[in-house]
């Protein structure tokens, strides 16, 4: 198993813990100098706020770490594509290398929709490494989503009373 894997493998331990509360299974791990600094799984239907993605918390986190806004020497390692919102506070925070496993193409800023992080209008990149144990991180996904449908696919109608 090779650096790449062995973060993914950490964040896909933090979608299982989004999963387990309910949530999208998306996690992520930021990683200074060999060393997790932090983490963070989806949150938005527990927290109720949009801001609450997995790059999210942990870039938040990442900060608090450092005791710095600026990551520039961090790697955000995340099981899907980070969406428009999350790849603003990667290039805000100046993440210079983000890896993640599953593309997205619904809402996916780096590769599949558009590329934000490689924008050269913007003052900052970072480095690319896509599909990372996609295959891993989509089935996480397709699992999840799968499940939910069949569980409102088999709840009864209210509306079948009379």
């Amino acid at each position: 198993m090779n650096t790449d894997q062995h973060y993914m493998e950490l964040a896909i331990k933090e979608a299982k813990k989004a999963e387990a509360e309910g949530e999208v299974p998306i996690g992520a791990v930021i990683v200074f100098k060999d060393e997790v600094i932090a983490k963070g799984y989806n949150q938005r239907e527990t927290s109720q706020l949009a801001s609450s993605h997995a790059e999210f918390i942990a870039i938040e986190r990442a900060n608090q770490a450092i005791g710095s806004w600026r990551l520039e020497d961090c790697t955000l390692y995340v099981t899907l594509e980070p969406c428009p919102m999350c790849a603003g506070a990667i290039l805000q925070s100046r993440i210079p290398r983000v890896v993640y496993g599953a593309k997205d193409p619904k809402a996916g800023c780096v590769g599949s929709l558009m590329n934000l992080l490689d924008d050269k209008r913007f003052n900052h990149r970072a480095e690319i490494s896509a599909g990372v144990m996609e295959e891993t991180c989509g089935n996480l996904l397709t699992q999840f989503f799968r499940r939910l449908r069949n569980k409102k696919k088999n709840k009864p109608s209210t509306n079948n009373l009379q």
